[in-house]
């Protein structure tokens, strides 16, 4: 025998389905009209919007060794430029670059640093140097390859050729999409590094 359907219980689930439904709309319509908005995740570097393809390049290692810029690919790179010697602001932006890497933990395998030298003439300080920064290729050459590529990362502000020692940044695929100033904050780089290594499917 059928048991007898309880009315009050049958309205009540009815209404709780309702209720289901219902809520996340007026909680939705509750923060749209009182104001509210997620907040906007704004980057530490200043974008290049759009992200610039770069051109191929034929460099030469501190080593002796050739190597092509393509050859970077597949990872995110820090990139920044020296004069023939690295004084203070090309040091800390090394010191800067083995930092923010290092602090992203397992994920800092995804990521590579170079350091391009415009004139390679101190050699001797460079092989010395370079010592302190284990996986950061240094490239010293040939001049006018270097003072190509150099170019290619040229912002408003200037090309790597003015002294501008910044930071520039890479993708996976060979774009040229970001750049920190000479006195930026090594914990924002870390941070937009790591949001970038969160949300990438590349790299």
């Amino acid at each position: 025998m059928t048991p007898p359907v309880n009315p009050s219980g049958a309205r009540r689930k009815l209404l709780l389905l309702a209720a289901l439904f219902v809520l996340p709309m007026l909680v939705a319509y509750a923060l749209y009209y009182s104001g509210w908005r997620p907040e906007a995740v704004h980057p530490f570097g200043e974008l290049v919007q759009p992200a610039r393809p770069l051109a191929d390049a034929a460099l030469v290692l501190l080593d002796g060794k050739p190597i092509r810029f393509s050859e970077l690919r597949g990872k995110w790179t820090l990139v920044t430029f020296s004069a023939a010697e690295c004084l203070s602001p090309c040091e800390r932006n090394l010191v800067k670059m083995r930092q923010v890497i290092a602090a992203q933990g397992k994920e800092a395998e995804r990521i590579q640093s170079m350091l391009i030298v415009k004139d390679a003439k101190t050699r001797d300080w460079l092989n010395y140097a370079i010592k302190d920064y284990p996986g950061m290729r240094a490239v010293v050459g040939p001049p006018e390859a270097v003072d190509a590529l150099a170019r290619q990362f040229a912002l408003p502000a200037g090309s790597p050729l003015d002294n501008l020692n910044r930071i520039y940044v890479v993708d996976p695929l060979g774009n040229f999409m970001m750049s920190y100033p000479a006195d930026a904050d090594p914990t924002g780089m870390r941070k937009d590094l790591a949001r970038l290594l969160r949300i990438s499917r590349i790299g």
